[in-house]
């Protein structure tokens, strides 16, 4: 045993000399363990001696050598891969080389170099998948460098009003100090530092977390579920787990999740444009292009492929190393036209400041201006020059000060805000965004084209009929069946299929069935139903070759040359009665074969109908036996025969509508969108399920234009398209291409159209789609890479969640405008009228600062957070050249904003004379009053037309916690910093003031809603007023 221990540690580059018994129990097998970790040799020692104690049964082992000596100059790699070299495999595909891989053996060579049975796969317990990783990496890919909290608020400092207050802060600042000492000075200038800085943090905050959520979001985008086989059996695992030497299956719509050989395919072809910008599709065969690289897409045809390079090492990751900056100033158009919207109020803004500024220094220079005591702050050459200058500074603050209140970038954070919300609500119910611009869109739809399998109905197939020639056998022995039909069924399932059957034991009940919902429901019928034994069958004969199954054909066939006799057959699968037309006889039971007539036919295509009437999915099988005057040479491994064939069988296959899905499609007929089944199936199977969930009427008939095939929608003129396409409810034995030409039709009909795919051929709809809808589980990478948004559980009811969510989007946004306009125009006018008459603003700079705070960041997040209401579903969709600020909302605002102007400017001029307080004392009750009525209006703003604005605020903890906290700090900024909000502490009577002036806004927000509104935007009433 020492000598083989020696051996194992000499095949790593180890040289051990041990002279004493070394007594190797569990406790000093796991410090064994430990000590090779560390130096890289842990998985050699732990293979030993697991293989020691195997043969031992846990007996104490003598071991003689005394002392130990370790080498460390070779690699891991050499000891557990001694054959194989990591860069050679990458090399190999990444140039494509014939000769290199012939080099090391071919396919099988460097299969058997990675330890990799090609059919059973790797053995994928920890250790092998640990040892793997180690070796030849992980299959990850580097990322752009993630930004830090310092590079937002970097961010925040290079606003350039932000700028100027800081740089009159720091004048103020020294002014103060050289005038009234440390002690006293720096409360004007050291103000405005702190609230700058307050504004920066809280914007940063905001800016920092949104841009986290947005990581998480991607990160879950980017996981991409791959079929492995491990062991022998199938399972879906992550591309991130994926391992050098895994076996992958693919299929049509796959990724390729990393670069590696092809094992076994049929008809595989790949679209590799992402890496060489062609557009052509390559095909992948066994001969002369077995290379498969990462991150190109299966378009046709499935296969299996051995992983050879993962992560960095491959053509994918090389490329991407070169491209790791990540574009994170995606706009959407809400966005875009929101930044239009704050640029013109910016505008305004500017104006009003810089004349605020003019008239200030006007009325200062021109000896206009008094101080506290009432006399001149200004004598002309009597007066300091450093008062002068501080003077000056403190009129640029306050006009600056002027142009960020004005400034609505809150309107940014807010959209920004909203869409990072609702975007964490969506992935929990559901619905993935990958494209921002969908969030506000989906509120906008008119139309939703949606699928039927899977989407409307729940995905779980099972066999509930099965008729063999005009007989029905289904709970029947299969015994009744002749041997030569059983025997051409369990070809024609078990060998054109792409599903597959596990079974680790010779138990029949813990089989497990891979591929499909439809794969594994025919599957299970065979194994169960015809006593199918799949590994018998696949013994039996070779597949020469395959027709794979696409949503054109709607049928897969494969030709197979069985090793008994050397007979070749064809076999065929899909839709009823497309089988049908391929077929001139048919099987009965006693296995005799009868030819079609007419009548024969017509019966079978009613017995179809009616299957699919009471909402089967019907599939039928045949076959061909070929003989050798019907094929050329090597006509056989290039096409399957498909004229001429024997009927074998028709199943029925029952799909269940999902529990609610009809409660959904009313959800959406109910908020004005229309819904559109588009499905592959047999009309009358369509017309069925489109029934049962509510998308047509119980009187609706075939015939009345509302339901129609593909083939009739596609023969149509173009007049008669446009003119027909909104009757349409139902399009059944659909392709791709008719879905397209539905979505543009609808477009040019002025539709928002959102579309539902999970097939690569969907890709074209999904992105003509004004919101593409991919399916997370049974949707291909091809459809979810087209798509705006996943649906991660295939459900209708999580479409109708998404609609909601879209409406909910705009609805926030729109709320927080009408907030935020409010306080714009109020406080510019109040500034404005008071500079004016005055000579002097009522805010200072810090008060205007915290008012920015209160309505730029807190407020977004108050509003934005709201969840989606019953009431969103009750209206109509908004259209796409409807105006943000709507008439509704120009009432609510304008209402608002005349009281509060109203009664600020009450108080300023006749203040001090009602409330006999003092001037200081008056402009703190204008500044607890103006913040308070911002306070109450943000209830206000909750509901656009609902009078009750309280509805629903216990759901809103978050609205209600902002409201919380600014109280407490509104009444901290008034009580205890009246040095640094240059506030007076006021009396609870004078509280009670402020705050009954500002609760009336509530029965003015009440009152102004039952006021009407005219349906014609303002800004076009107002138009066509100038021009009369």
């Amino acid at each position: 045993m020492s000598s083989k221990f020696q051996a194992n540690l000499h095949c790593m580059g180890v040289s051990v000399d041990l002279s004493q018994e070394v007594t190797l129990s569990l406790k000093n097998m796991k410090r064994w363990h430990s000590a090779f970790a560390k130096i890289q040799c842990s998985m050699a020692l732990l293979s030993l001696f697991r293989e020691v104690l195997a043969k031992n049964h846990k007996k104490i082992l003598p071991i003689s050598p005394r002392e130990v000596v370790i080498s460390i100059g070779k690699s891991r790699e050499s000891s557990h891969f001694c054959n194989i070299d990591g860069s050679f495999l990458s090399k190999i595909v990444k140039e494509k080389s014939i000769e290199g891989l012939l080099r090391a053996g071919g396919v099988e060579g460097i299969a058997t170099s990675l330890q990799t049975d090609m059919h059973r796969g790797i053995v994928g317990h920890f250790e092998d998948i640990l040892r793997r990783t180690e070796v030849f990496g992980s299959n990850a890919y580097l990322e752009p460098p993630t930004m830090s909290f310092f590079h937002f608020v970097w961010e925040a400092f290079k606003d350039p009003t932000i700028i100027i207050l800081l740089v009159c802060a720091a004048l103020s600042l020294g002014f103060g100090i050289e005038e009234n000492g440390p002690k006293e000075g720096w409360y004007d200038g050291g103000s405005i530092i702190v609230a700058v800085f307050l504004v920066i943090s809280v914007s940063a905050v905001s800016d920092f977390k949104q841009n986290r959520q947005f990581e998480k979001l991607s990160k879950i985008s980017n996981d991409i579920r791959v079929e492995v086989v491990r062991n022998g059996r199938r399972k879906h695992s992550s591309i991130f787990e994926i391992v050098v030497g895994d076996v992958i299956c693919l299929k049509i719509g796959d990724q390729v999740p990393a670069d590696g050989l092809l094992v076994e395919g049929h008809c595989l072809q790949v679209d590799e444009s992402s890496m060489t910008g062609e557009s052509d599709h390559v095909e992948i065969n066994s001969d002369l292009n077995p290379f498969l690289v990462s991150g190109t897409k299966v378009v046709d045809g499935y296969g299996k492929m051995l992983v050879t390079s993962v992560g960095m090492n491959t053509s994918w990751g090389e490329m991407m190393s070169t491209m790791i900056s990540r574009n994170t100033n995606e706009q959407t158009p809400l966005q875009e036209r929101i930044n239009e919207l704050a640029s013109g109020i910016g505008k305004v803004g500017l104006a009003i400041a810089f004349l605020v500024l003019v008239v200030l220094l006007l009325r200062y220079f021109t000896g206009n201006t008094e101080d506290e005591n009432g006399n001149k702050e200004f004598h002309g050459g009597g007066t300091k020059v450093d008062d002068a200058v501080n003077k000056v500074v403190r009129i640029i603050a306050a006009s600056v000060t002027i142009l960020v209140v004005a400034i609505p970038e809150g309107l940014p954070l807010a959209v920004t805000l909203t869409l990072a919300y609702s975007m964490k609500k969506m992935v929990a119910d559901q619905a993935m965004v990958r494209k921002l611009s969908a969030c506000e869109t989906m509120g906008s739809a008119t139309t939703i084209c949606t699928d039927k399998t899977g989407t409307l109905t729940m995905n779980q197939m099972e066999v509930t009929t099965f008729w063999l020639g005009k007989e029905s056998m289904q709970g029947k022995n299969h015994t009744l069946i002749a041997a030569n039909v059983l025997e051409l069924l369990h070809e024609g399932v078990g060998l054109n299929t792409t599903g597959s059957i596990y079974r680790p034991n010779e138990s029949t009940h813990n089989i497990k069935f891979s591929g499909s919902p439809t794969e594994k429901a025919l599957l299970s019928w065979a194994v169960f139903e015809l006593n199918m034994n799949m590994e018998k069958v696949e013994k039996d004969s070779t597949v020469l070759y395959v027709e794979a199954f696409n949503s054109e054909k709607k049928r897969s066939g494969l030709s197979i040359k069985r090793f008994q006799d050397g007979v070749v057959r064809a076999h065929w699968k899909g839709a009823a009665e497309m089988i049908l037309a391929m077929c001139t006889h048919y099987y009965d039971t006693k296995g005799n074969t009868l030819a079609f007539d007419d009548f024969e036919r017509l019966k079978f295509r009613e017995l179809i109908r009616e299957m699919a009437a009471s909402s089967l999915r019907c599939i039928a099988f045949a076959y061909k036996h070929v003989s050798d005057t019907e094929h050329g040479d090597g006509e056989i491994y290039n096409k399957v025969q498909d004229t001429g064939l024997t009927f074998l069988g028709l199943v029925g296959l029952k799909d269940p509508c999902r529990p609610g899905v009809k409660k959904a499609v009313e959800d959406c007929q109910y908020a004005g969108v229309h819904v559109k089944m588009i499905t592959g199936d047999n009309i009358f199977t369509a017309k069925a399920i489109a029934t049962e969930c509510g998308i047509l009427g119980p009187n609706h008939e075939i015939n009345d234009g509302s339901v129609v095939e593909g083939v009739e929608f596609r023969n149509y003129t173009e007049e008669e398209r446009m003119e027909r396409v909104e009757k349409i409810r139902v399009m059944a034995r659909s392709s791709p291409f008719d879905k397209l030409l539905m979505v543009q039709c609808l477009k040019k009909k002025g539709h928002v159209v959102a579309v539902t795919g999970d097939g690569t051929n969907d890709a074209p709809a999904l992105k003509e789609a004004d919101i593409g809808l991919s399916m997370g589980i049974q949707g291909t990478e091809v459809a979810k890479e087209s798509s705006d948004i996943v649906i991660l559980d295939d459900n209708f009811a999580s479409v109708v969640t998404v609609l909601k969510w879209g409406r909910c989007v705009y609805n926030n946004i729109q709320k927080f405008i009408q907030f935020q306009l409010t306080v714009n125009v109020a406080a510019l006018v109040i500034n404005f009228v008071a500079a004016v008459s005055a000579g002097e603003v009522p805010l200072t700079a810090v008060q205007l600062l915290w008012l920015y705070l209160i309505m730029d960041t807190l407020g977004a997040l108050a509003l934005a957070t709201e969840k989606p209401a019953k009431e969103l579903t009750h209206k109509k969709p908004v259209g796409r050249t409807e105006p943000l600020i709507t008439n509704i909302m120009w009432r609510n605002l304008l209402a608002q904003a005349l009281y509060q102007i109203s009664v600020l400017l009450i108080l300023y001029f006749r203040g001090e004379h009602f409330f006999q307080v003092s001037k200081r004392v008056n402009h703190t009750l204008i500044f607890n009053t103006f913040v308070l009525c911002q306070v109450f209006n943000e209830f206000n703003a909750r509901k656009l037309e609902k009078k009750n604005v309280f509805e629903g605020i216990h759901k809103n903890k978050v609205f209600l916690v902002i409201i919380g906290v600014t109280l407490i700090l509104q009444v901290a900024m008034v009580e205890f910093l009246e040095k640094f909000a240059d506030t007076e502490r006021l009396s609870w009577g004078q509280w009670g003031i402020c705050a009954g002036i500002a609760a009336v806004s509530w029965p003015i927000g009440w009152l102004v809603k039952c006021l009407p509104v005219p349906k014609r935007p303002l800004f076009s009433l107002l138009k066509s007023a100038l021009k009369c």
